[in-house]
């Protein structure tokens, strides 16, 4: 019941910056769609001082800043290597660059812990088949110049508020729809396999790393 609950018939395929289709083998950066935005790409960051872990995710302080990619696959075996809107997937962040907290799976889950506030945190340390680690990609709108999609859950949508560190754009989950994040994809070309320069650098953005 639950692999049926996850693929669904008759969903439009997502597609990245470049008209392409997003797909489960490839890497992506997941940037703000507005220019306006204050914050540039995401990174695993902590959402308070004590205890660190497990690792909050934030936009960048400097928006010029691409953030770490990540990587979408589906909670149970599909033939599908597209990813569809609509559709339940797992976020993981796909980065050798990683500020510790080692203990904890670089999956995106919801904050269902008891100290979770009103609109809890985006953190990592997911499980691929546990429901707070379902996402799905939802086009928003189509823009003139590309297509902009929002990141939901099956308890609301993924916006951001000030975050504790130089007030970068943290994620959470919202009711809120002035605070929606939208999103584009940029797929990552290359070796992903190698940390890159601007992924270190994003990472020292912070002062605990």
């Amino acid at each position: 019941m639950l692999a049926a609950a996850v693929c669904t018939q008759g969903h439009e395929h997502v597609l990245d910056m470049a008209e392409n289709l997003v797909l489960t083998t490839a890497q992506y950066l997941i940037l703000p769609y507005s220019p306006r935005s204050n914050g540039g790409g995401l990174l695993p960051v902590p959402v308070k001082l004590l205890p660190l872990c497990p690792l909050g995710i934030s936009q960048s302080s400097v928006t010029a800043l691409p953030g770490l990619p990540v990587g979408f696959s589906y909670p149970y075996p599909l033939m599908d290597t597209y990813v569809n809107e609509g559709q339940a997937v797992n976020i993981e962040f796909r980065s050798e660059a990683w500020p510790g907290c080692e203990e904890f799976s670089k999956y995106w889950e919801v904050d269902e812990s008891s100290s979770a506030l009103e609109e809890p945190a985006i953190l990592t340390g997911g499980k691929k088949r546990e429901r707070n680690s379902w996402f799905r990609i939802e086009r928003e709108e189509k823009f003139v110049g590309g297509n902009a999609y929002k990141l939901t859950t099956l308890a609301g949508t993924i916006g951001t508020v000030p975050g504790p560190w130089e007030n970068a754009p943290q994620l959470v989950l919202t009711n809120d729809t002035a605070k929606t994040f939208l999103v584009k994809f940029h797929k990552v070309h290359g070796d992903t396999t190698s940390t890159s320069r601007l992924e270190k650098l994003g990472l020292r953005m912070f002062p605990f790393y």
